[in-house]
């Protein structure tokens, strides 16, 4: 319950006791739309709150998540969330403003949608024995791939602690991982403290682009490992090229649901072509792991 109190500190009082009525154990959502119910995912099902919240409610909540100072948290609202405390994300949805092709503001605020985030630690000794190369005390160039919703993201963090860290029932020596981590997804960073553990041997590069992430984590911080989550660019597939081929070992989720996906995509294809991938690891429909590719 500590990391859902976290975010309904955000909430005004009345509200926040009217959610807590409710069994939160497995609380994923809790959205607020103006003059609409509030909706409470909870796991497989949706629970609507007795409490229509107003525009004038929603402001106040917003600004209470930016610490009163909009202003200071205007270019993670034109990236449409915000990273709070614990690592917990809040949606914004409204009236996009738009100029020279980029998102300078959302205004009228129409609503707001809390994601509540749970690291799951060890999660990734499903799949740690088809990343680790032991005998080099590296990684295998390696790619999670699942369609969204299956938990790639979450394998990848835990992956990055473990590396990270070391592991000592591979007799493995923790190594300097570099985590680009475009979306705020993979640490959660929340002023610039890293809100989910990724390990002592981890630097993280936060709400940058992979490819320019990548190369600047390459030139700066010497990492063994580089970390970028749902690749799928032009430009992700020219820096994780220049990161390999630099003798840097990646670890990268990407969308998709069999090695097909991967060989018809005509951007993730060229990594495939590049034979530089060693490991391609598929999450199926039940979240096991099933290692799909093997150089």
């Amino acid at each position: 319950m500590s990391s859902i109190n976290e975010v309904l500190e955000y909430f005004p009082h009345k509200l926040k006791n009217k959610i807590l009525e409710n069994n939160l154990e497995q609380l994923e959502e809790i959205r607020l739309r103006t003059n609409r119910n509030i909706l409470l995912k909870i796991g497989q099902e949706e629970i609507k709150i007795d409490y229509v919240i107003n525009t004038q409610e929603i402001l106040e909540i917003l600004q209470r998540i930016c610490d009163n100072s909009i202003y200071t948290y205007q270019s993670q609202i034109c990236n449409g969330y915000i990273t709070i405390k614990g690592g917990h994300r809040v949606g914004i949805s409204g009236n996009v403003v738009v100029k020279g092709g980029q998102v300078i503001n959302i205004s009228h605020i129409y609503s707001l949608n809390f994601r509540i985030a749970r690291q799951v630690i060890d999660c990734s000794y499903s799949i740690l024995p088809y990343i680790l190369n032991t005998k080099e005390n590296t990684i295998y160039n390696t790619i999670i791939l699942s369609p969204p919703g299956r938990g790639k993201t979450t394998l990848l963090r835990d992956s990055v602690r473990k590396i990270s860290e070391g592991i000592e029932e591979y007799n493995f020596k923790g190594i300097t991982v570099g985590v680009v981590d475009e979306r705020g997804e993979i640490a959660a960073m929340y002023k610039g403290i890293p809100q989910n553990d990724l390990g002592e041997r981890t630097d993280i590069l936060d709400n940058v682009s992979k490819n320019i992430g990548m190369k600047m984590l390459i030139r700066s911080m010497n990492p063994s490992v580089i970390v970028a989550d749902e690749i799928g660019t032009e430009q992700d597939i020219e820096a994780i090229n220049y990161a390999i081929t630099s003798g840097v070992k990646g670890l990268f989720t990407a969308h998709g649901d069999s090695l097909e996906n991967i060989t018809l995509n005509p951007i993730l294809s060229q990594l495939y072509k590049l034979d530089i991938i060693e490991r391609i690891i598929l999450i199926e429909e039940n979240r096991n792991t099933k290692l799909i590719y093997k150089k």
